[in-house]
């Protein structure tokens, strides 16, 4: 009888394995228990019944993928006993709902239970998750059950809020101080969820035991994003010795170098970097607080010996490239851009790169092989024929630009390569090849559509047909009549007063949609100045505009314009010509327009100034002299 039972358990255990592993065989599991089970057996409760394989606590740092909540393993508990495990008898019966309650001398398991963790993970299965994770976390708290409590952890960040899986966390790790996995989860937990204090207190622990223990997956995904709970991490992080680890002293040099405290940042970067001195992430950190307190050729000088010691670091190349770029050293950074190349020559990244900037310096030669390089890959193909077409545009070479624009067909390079097919064929005063550019456009990309009738809107406009315009935008409109683009497209081509009540509610409706659009209003003022000189609200909408600075997200330069064109055409209809030689004269001289110049001219004519109208009178003939013929008016380069 012995020898059957042992048999019958040893068939058990390969059963149950089979069942973690594929959630399928229920029935056979319980008909296998029954049988294994010696009629006289006292019946046990199931979060009882069976004692799972003893686990040795772990002393290394725990995985990347135990820290990472997003995480989506869904292997089940894999902790189950091998044959050459001692098994307790196994007790059970069809029905487990039907036990009756443990009898008061029967012993209580210290181990968790096999039942239970199979019942967790057929409940997670189910998407019972938060049954799963109480019976995981409930079977966790008994002995030798370090793997329960792994994944019991990694249930509960899936499917709990930081701040339960960091309370779970903390009292296993109180009930089982001598963890040191345990220890890193409470540290990285309390960093998630804010709580420095106790994060704190953990990291210098973790620090006692090991000075020298790598924190870096304790880090991951927890710098914090606002400045106060920067300030806090970094105050509980400043009573840490971190002169031996390396990690812990890069987290305070990067929280110190955004504080703008640079000089103290680069103490805790060189620590950092005596440890591991050609970390790559490292030295551009360190890089990054250099140029805060020294001179540009000092750091160039330091990228460019760290680069020389990792030859292999493409990440150094374009740091110290892109730091080029920055300082405007375009001819230096496009040499180092060709040494990277010859370098790295299959890496597209660098090609595209290094072919950008020979456009950007003119060097057409070397732009067009590089491109023509990138266009052998599939992935760049898009991008290769974009700038190969403006590489041929910059040299007038507009046939074979167009042949390279047609050619792109990556969504979100198509429309501008389109919108620079048409620009071509309206050079040629070839109206129709440009409306049947935007009509292909308009088939093979649906989401383009209302751009496309825009642009063909435009096109209609421009030839003295206003009332066809205005016919297509309005068919436009009923096809798409959420599109906010086709409506102010619309609204536009009204006439501020033949039109005005119609053009007044559709820009009404657009300002509803969205109150923050500047361009809506700044046409609602044009409107309302058009009908009524002295409007208040038309002269405060436009002010509004041109006061916004520079540095304001909001800032727009051709808005800027516009407003202060529609603020001094106000200004010379009310024959006050000062003020709009006060609003337009510094603008026209950065950036000279046709209309800013025209009604400078005329301002000029009103005070009878006949020398600043002869100067000015000259310039715009010089600068537009061929209006929209001229081919650098009517492309806008890239």
């Amino acid at each position: 009888m012995h020898n059957d039972q042992s048999s019958l358990r040893a068939l058990l255990h390969v059963i149950i394995e089979r069942l973690c592993q594929r959630y399928k065989l229920t029935l056979s599991l319980a008909i296998c228990l029954c049988l294994a089970s010696p009629a006289q057996a006292n019946p046990l409760d199931p979060s009882d019944i069976h004692n799972a394989t003893n686990n040795q606590s772990s002393l290394s740092q725990p995985s990347v993928a135990m820290m990472n909540t997003d995480a989506t393993n869904r292997n089940t508990f894999s902790n189950e006993p091998t044959q050459n495990e001692s098994a307790t008898t196994i007790t059970s019966v069809a029905n487990v709902n039907s036990l009756p309650p443990t009898i008061a001398a029967q012993p209580t398991l210290t181990e968790p239970s096999l039942y239970a963790l199979l019942d967790a993970e057929f409940s997670a299965d189910r998407n019972d998750r938060r049954r799963a994770v109480m019976i995981y976390k409930q079977q966790s708290f008994k002995e030798d059950a370090t793997a329960v409590f792994e994944r019991a952890l990694s249930l509960s960040l899936r499917n709990e809020s930081v701040e339960d899986s960091l309370q779970f966390a903390k009292t296993w790790q109180d009930q089982n101080p001598d963890h040191v996995p345990a220890w890193f989860y409470v540290a990285h937990l309390a960093l998630r969820a804010h709580d420095y204090l106790l994060a704190g207190e953990t990291l210098n622990r973790i620090l006692r035991y090991d000075p020298r223990a790598d924190l870096s997956e304790i880090l991951i995904g927890i710098y914090p994003n606002t400045d106060n709970d920067k300030r806090e991490l970094l105050a509980a992080l400043q009573p840490l010795d971190s002169e031996q680890n390396a990690s812990l002293s890069v987290l305070k040099a990067g929280l110190l170098y955004q504080f703008n405290e640079p000089e103290i940042a680069i103490v805790h970067i060189n620590r950092a970097l005596e440890r591991q001195p050609d970390y790559v992430p490292f030295v551009t950190l360190k890089a990054d607080i250099l140029r805060k307190i020294e001179k540009p050729e000092m750091v160039i000088n330091y990228v460019s010996q760290s680069r020389l010691r990792n030859p292999d670091s493409k990440s150094l190349y374009l740091y110290e490239i892109r730091y080029l770029l920055d300082l405007k050293q375009s001819e230096q950074a496009w040499q180092l851009l060709l040494e990277a190349h010859n370098r790295f020559a299959d890496d597209a990244e660098i090609t595209l790169l290094a072919a950008l900037v020979s456009l950007d310096i003119e060097e057409y030669p070397s732009a067009d092989r590089l491109l023509n390089m990138l266009a052998k890959s599939p992935a760049y193909l898009d991008q290769a024929y974009y700038y190969l077409g403006i590489s041929a545009e910059r040299q007038q070479r507009f046939d074979q630009a167009k042949y390279y624009l047609n050619g792109v067909m990556q969504e979100d390079l198509v429309l501008e390569a389109r919108k620079k097919v048409v620009a071509f064929e309206l050079i040629n005063d070839d109206v129709d090849a440009a409306i049947a550019t935007l009509e292909k456009l308009r088939k093979e990309f649906n989401v383009f559509a209302p751009d496309t009738y825009v642009l063909q809107a435009d096109i209609l406009w421009q030839q003295n047909e206003p009332e066809e315009a205005l016919r297509l935008l309005t068919r436009a409109a009923r096809k798409y009549p959420n599109s906010e683009m086709l409506l102010f497209a619309r609204a536009q081509l009204l006439d501020d007063k033949a039109d005005y009540v119609v053009k007044r509610t559709l820009l009404n409706h657009l300002q509803a949609l969205d109150p923050s659009n500047l361009s809506y209003q700044l046409s609602y003022a044009q409107l309302l100045l058009s009908n009524e000189r002295s409007s208040e609200q038309g002269l405060a909408l436009a002010t509004a505009i041109i006061q916004i600075r520079y540095d304001d997200p909001r800032y727009d330069n051709e808005l800027h314009l516009q407003a202060l064109n529609i603020l001094a055409g106000n200004a010379l209809a009310n024959e006050d010509y000062r003020q709009v030689i006060n609003y337009l004269q510094t603008p026209y001289d950065v950036l000279p327009t046709l209309r800013s110049g025209t009604l400078l001219l005329r301002a000029y004519q009103g005070l009878g100034d006949n020398d600043k109208v002869d100067a000015l009178l000259a310039d715009l003939q010089q600068r537009f002299s061929f209006g929209q013929h001229n081919v650098n008016d009517r492309i806008q380069l890239y």
